[in-house]
């Protein structure tokens, strides 16, 4: 069997444009697609923590070092620059190799810089 899994993320990305008139997709930074193992085409899905909106659309390679998170296209309508975003990819994995799988996560700084990339995501508790 195999099993839609998380297998990339980028975590409290800064929007740094919104281009309606480009034909579509996000450009992200190289050096942030290196650390999260996202490629160029890879589809993702964006999470914005601003308003909740999620769409779902292809990878653009931007310039290395730029910090660039640029959504393009019908999807700049749900972005304003300055929004923080979540950026997910997923993979299907037979059942075997999903349960041992560890997702790259990256987390981000107010410049798009990489804080760490070494986060485990745990369970959130309220009391």
């Amino acid at each position: 069997m195999f099993r839609e899994i998380h297998k990339s993320k980028i975590h409290r990305a800064v929007v740094t444009e919104a281009n309606l008139n480009y034909v579509g997709s996000i450009t992200i930074d190289e050096d942030i697609l290196d650390a999260s193992n996202i490629i160029e085409n890879e589809k993702v899905q964006i999470v914005n923590i601003n308003n909740g909106a999620r769409l779902e659309t292809y990878v653009i390679v931007g310039p290395r070092g730029s910090g660039v998170v640029c959504l393009n296209g019908a999807a700049a309508r749900l972005v304003q620059p300055g929004d923080l975003v979540i950026i997910i990819s997923y993979a299907m994995m037979e059942e075997s190799e999903a349960r041992n799988y560890k997702p790259n996560v990256v987390i981000m700084d107010e410049n798009n810089r990489i804080v760490t990339d070494s986060y485990k995501e745990l369970h959130s508790t309220t009391v």
